[in-house]
């Protein structure tokens, strides 16, 4: 990107209402994104996207408004957005353990026309989460959650496998509601190769839930992948399929420079930050820490300078960010520009609000209401 794209993509009029860091998205970047998710899905019933990155109900409705019905999430704040927002199938890609299995009774209270469903993994759990359902009269899907490979989460195709989902099929208070298949270490850069990869899985996956089904399981979905695979499940023809990208909303620096094949998409969230100081003749100083932009990838790999493309990030703290850069003379004091995360999910949960703009306006400022553990529940 060059620094005359970024003038002209990110142009922000009135920049001195703006206090920095702040976050801002670009309203037609995001629309952008959303159309790209559903050219790329083919059907918004073939999607449920995850709404870690974004956080707001305001991205939340423009998904409704393209009839994106169906929704995923981490945390019970994020349900509660969605749910808020007016999603009314929200599945939360978790297993529920210790407080959360009596918050998930609260949720369905308080919701009860969300059809609500989490992740399951293990008999004594599946079994605790059953007990207190069917106690409160409650009703909660599981999806057993698959492991791909990944060992995070998840137990691999076979027979304890299937009897887990036999487990869920038979226990009162649950609702046997598929399979959860999240392979987020298939980040090979060359589509061809990721293809290949996830298929490989994919097939053994398909077996088994043919296997479930002869038996006299239902498997009405199967929850695909993330932002990184969603393309290859895409271009698979399985009508179980539930598509379920995150970053892609929003895009940034690190799937871009990733994943050549999602070139469509395009960073609509950045962070606006200003010089502070000019401690050296070659050093910039920038207001944009650690408490500002996600600090998860390699230090100097945080953040892309459009208008700084050859400049070394050297210091990061907490609310400091140090450039070196042969154009330093460019730089003083109070000049802004912004900065691209490299990973957008957990630099949203850094703000508290986001400024909106269109068309170089400031317009709004919409709240990242799910970047707290807890709303209501």
């Amino acid at each position: 990107m060059t620094a005359t794209t970024a003038v002209n993509r990110y142009q922000i009029d009135q920049l001195t209402t703006v206090p920095s860091p702040a976050l801002v998205v670009f309203h037609d970047l995001v629309e952008h994104n959303i159309q790209v998710m559903l050219d790329i899905a083919g059907s918004a019933d073939r999607l449920r996207p995850h709404c870690k990155t974004h956080k707001m109900p305001a991205v939340t409705r423009m998904q409704l408004e393209k009839g994106i019905a169906r929704h995923k999430c981490a945390t019970f704040a994020e349900a509660e957005m969605l749910a808020e927002a007016g999603v009314t199938d929200i599945f939360l890609g978790y297993n529920l353990v210790g407080p959360n299995v009596e918050r998930a009774v609260a949720f369905l209270n308080r919701y009860p026309k969300v059809l609500f469903s989490v992740t399951g993994d293990d008999a004594s759990s599946i079994e605790q989460l059953g007990s207190a359902m069917n106690d409160a009269g409650c009703l909660i899907g599981v999806l057993l959650d698959i492991d791909p490979g990944r060992q995070r989460t998840g137990i691999p195709v076979g027979q304890k496998a299937r009897e887990l989902y036999a487990l869920i099929d038979r226990t009162s208070g649950l609702r046997t509601d598929g399979l959860h298949l999240y392979d987020g270490h298939q980040r090979q850069q060359d589509f061809g190769e990721r293809f290949k990869a996830v298929d490989a899985e994919w097939q053994k996956v398909a077996a088994f839930r043919d296997e479930l089904v002869e038996a006299g399981h239902p498997v009405p979905r199967i929850v695909c992948g993330g932002t990184p695979t969603f393309p290859v499940y895409a271009k698979i023809d399985d009508p179980a399929i539930e598509l379920s990208p995150g970053t892609c909303v929003f895009h940034d620096s690190g799937y871009g420079n990733a994943f050549p094949d999602m070139d469509r998409f395009i960073p609509a969230a950045v962070v606006l930050t200003r010089v502070i100081s000019r401690p050296t003749a070659n050093r910039v100083t920038f207001d944009v820490g650690t408490k500002a932009i996600a600090s998860d990838p390699p230090m100097g790999q945080r953040a892309f300078f459009p208008e700084i493309p050859d400049g070394v990030q050297v210091i990061h703290n907490e609310e400091h960010l140090v450039i070196e850069t042969d154009d330093a003379d460019r730089w003083s004091p109070s000049d802004a520009t912004i900065a691209i995360p490299s990973h957008v999910c957990p630099t949203v949960a850094l703000h508290d609000t986001a400024v909106v703009v269109t068309e170089g306006k400031v317009v709004d400022h919409w709240p990242v209401t799910a970047r707290t553990r807890c709303i209501h529940i």
